[in-house]
């Protein structure tokens, strides 16, 4: 009797430890994965495209001409390390701007439960959201 009630001890003791991990240190928890979008949220650059181009050390995602309203999205798993970054550069005009669309972990909290990560691209700057709702400016052009 007391090497069952040690057992079961042991395993919800297990269970409770992987909930609070998975709480509060979702990195322990690789595998997981997000959706990356980035808009051109340009008012007025009909003519003049947003060409933006992304990769990760492993993977080259290529380029693209965003028009306005257009966007570039993708989805990424978290690597065996729980690592994942994917930069992006963007060029409107003769303005470029290198950025991190993706990196851990910064972003494992960041991008809400419903792991999403989205940058929408202005005229002043880059803003981010993890609902495409509300929008918060993360940094400028310069």
């Amino acid at each position: 009797m007391k090497k069952v009630l040690t057992k079961i001890f042991l395993v919800v003791s297990l269970a409770i430890g992987l909930i609070f991990m998975s709480i509060n240190q979702p990195e322990y928890f690789c595998g997981l994965e997000y959706d990356v979008r980035v808009i051109n949220g340009f008012t007025n650059n009909s003519s003049l495209p947003l060409v933006i181009w992304c990769s990760s050390d492993s993977n080259d995602l290529g380029g693209r001409a965003l028009q306005q309203g257009d966007d570039f999205s993708w989805r990424l798993q978290i690597n065996f390390w729980c690592g994942n970054h994917f930069r992006c550069t963007v060029k409107w005009d003769a303005t470029r701007r290198r950025f991190d669309a993706f990196k851990v972990p910064r972003d494992l909290q960041r991008c809400s439960l419903f792991r999403k990560c989205s940058w929408l691209v202005r005229e002043d700057g880059f803003y981010f959201s993890n609902d495409e709702v509300n929008w918060k400016k993360d940094f400028s052009w310069s």
